[in-house]
């Protein structure tokens, strides 16, 4: 086609973009629309406290005009230490209702990396809740600056004997009285301006601040209602932490549905139940170890409800006894990928009808699959890491997992050289190796640093992992790589027990993987201990894989 073959230019209508057929995107204009369409529909409910929309919205906004009256601007940050409460809720609108940026804090590091989250936010307000006051006090006296601190004094920390000590003469509920519920807030100038600071893990070194847009955010808000088919007026329990990835987006999902947030302070069995019943719950996201909860709970902390259940589960894949009891117990589940840089889930195993007749191995099998991206999502691919050149989608065939999109992030907060390192080749490099399916669903087989290379050959520490997951004692499993002067690496599993299982031996498992696997890919080594998790439920493989070091 040549210049003047080109007829786009007769749809320019001389316009451009105004005010009338232009706006920036932003997850915040979904709290407006709930509060005017539903306003007496509940939104929040929290042990005794609910809230109906139009509460949280005047929340929200006395949030922003105090935070503004306190002297944010925007562009600035305002950091808060928080568990799954209304507060935290609130601060996903309040916040970038001033134009500033959000920075949810995971709760379970400790005062160095608190005090390394905060300074390199360059965080000026802190909000956070007494329950943590111990590692934030210590976070604070390390801090080289004056910081705004305000505390949630939450009621049921405070039943929980959690409840901590006050940081400041602030309290929250004391400081959103001095902010106007009628607070005229303002969409951004721009929907590619910051909305939110989360930080990575941290495993190997200080933690990378990974920075979501406006756009980015309100896409996959809406993405989540068409990967999981949300419709109507979900009830949602929030067993995942809101501080991380924004609780997935869904802090915004929710409002965009007009739906109810049950907040859960504390995840446990009988916990999760008692929401299921007393609520009507209908979905709730969380990591494999929220379904191991579930399936292991004991009969006392069992309670009745109304199935079915939708729960999203990411990280690894669900074993296939896991997923049999979560469907006898009325719980049907999809399997979810993302990342930290992907705004949580951007990789949904899109169910097929004609898998519904497949027996509940074929069906695991189907779900240990990531799946296929979101429709927000542009690309996903997997590649040489090295060529960039996609590899054949035969299931075999290992390369790392790449994403480009309005879903990938910003980049790394003061760290241009990560950025540029993540971002070559106009693809975002995940780090994560898989293989494509002839169907074109995405598989991962592990972390790049977690295949072990035994003899020349390559272990998925996944696949080991998943035969472990079907022994019927095993509630737990990470498999990581123990250095050996023969074969370079072998494999060695770290193994957590049931409670009240029958007692099994480390050789019995060693021979139960032999079994099932190639002999090479079978541990050599198997260790039975409580294993490290995240406050996300993440097993955390880099202290396994220090304690294999020095084996």
């Amino acid at each position: 086609m040549t210049a003047s073959d080109d007829r786009t230019g007769i749809f320019d209508t001389g316009l451009g973009k105004t005010a009338a057929n232009y706006q920036p995107l932003t997850p915040i204009g979904f709290i407006e629309r709930a509060a005017a369409v539903y306003p007496d529909r509940p939104s929040v409910i929290h042990g005794a406290r609910r809230y109906t929309w139009a509460e949280t919205y005047a929340r929200s906004r006395r949030l922003a005009s105090a935070l503004l009256r306190a002297g944010i601007r925007p562009g600035e940050t305002v950091a808060i230490m928080g568990a799954n409460t209304p507060e935290m809720y609130e601060a996903h609108f309040g916040v970038p209702m001033t134009g500033a940026v959000l920075n949810t804090l995971n709760v379970r590091l400790d005062a160095n990396a608190i005090c390394f989250c905060l300074e390199h936010g360059e965080a000026r307000v802190l909000i956070t809740d007494t329950e943590f006051s111990e590692t934030v006090k210590a976070a604070l006296a390390a801090l080289n600056r004056h910081i705004t601190v305000i505390d949630i004094v939450d009621s049921e920390a405070q039943l929980a004997e959690s409840a901590g000590e006050r940081l400041s003469d602030t309290d929250y509920e004391g400081f959103l009285a001095g902010g106007d519920p009628a607070f005229d807030w303002s969409s951004p100038d721009d929907e590619w301006r910051a909305i939110s600071l989360n930080y990575t893990s941290g495993t190997t070194g200080n933690p990378k601040g990974v920075v979501y847009h406006h756009r980015g955010a309100y896409l996959n808000a809406i993405g989540n209602i068409l990967a999981w088919g949300m419709s109507g007026h979900p009830v949602y329990l929030w067993t995942l932490p809101m501080f991380h990835c924004n609780g997935w987006c869904f802090t915004w999902t929710l409002a965009a549905l007009a739906g109810t947030s049950v907040c859960l302070r504390k995840v446990t069995a009988a916990n999760i139940f008692g929401a299921l019943a007393d609520h009507d719950v209908t979905h709730f996201s969380g990591a494999p170890i929220v379904m191991n909860m579930i399936v292991n709970a004991t009969e006392t902390e069992r309670r009745a409800f109304d199935p079915p259940v939708q729960v999203m589960t990411a990280a690894a894949a669900p074993p296939a006894a896991t997923l049999e009891a979560m469907q006898k117990a009325g719980f049907t589940v999809t399997h979810a990928y993302g990342l930290t840089e992907t705004y949580g889930p951007a990789v949904v195993c899109a169910w097929h009808d004609a898998w519904d007749g497949l027996s509940i191995d074929q069906q695991a099998a189907k779900k240990s699959r990531q799946g296929v991206r979101y429709h927000v999502l542009h690309g996903l691919s997997v590649r040489d890491p090295d060529t960039l050149e996609p590899v054949p989608e035969d299931g075999e065939a290992i390369g790392e997992i790449m994403f480009r999109g309005n879903v990938v992030m910003k980049g790394y907060l003061k760290n241009p050289d990560a950025s540029e390192d993540a971002f070559r080749g106009g693809w975002f490099h995940s780090g994560d190796l898989g293989v494509m399916h002839p169907d074109g669903y995405l598989q991962v087989k592990d972390r790049s640093k977690d295949i072990i290379i035994s003899g020349g050959e390559n272990i998925s520490s996944i696949e080991v992992e998943d035969v472990l997951y079907k022994h019927p004692a095993v509630l737990a499993v990470a498999v990581v790589a123990k250095p050996d002067k023969t074969w370079g690496e072998t494999p060695v599993a770290f193994v957590e027990l049931k409670e009240g299982a029958a007692p099994v031996s480390e050789d019995a498992l060693i021979d139960f993987c032999r079994a099932r696997l190639a002999h090479f890919k079978c541990p050599r080594t198997v260790v039975l201990a409580p294993l490290p998790k995240t406050s996300t439920g993440k097993i955390q493989k880099f202290r396994l894989r220090e304690a294999a070091g020095k084996m």
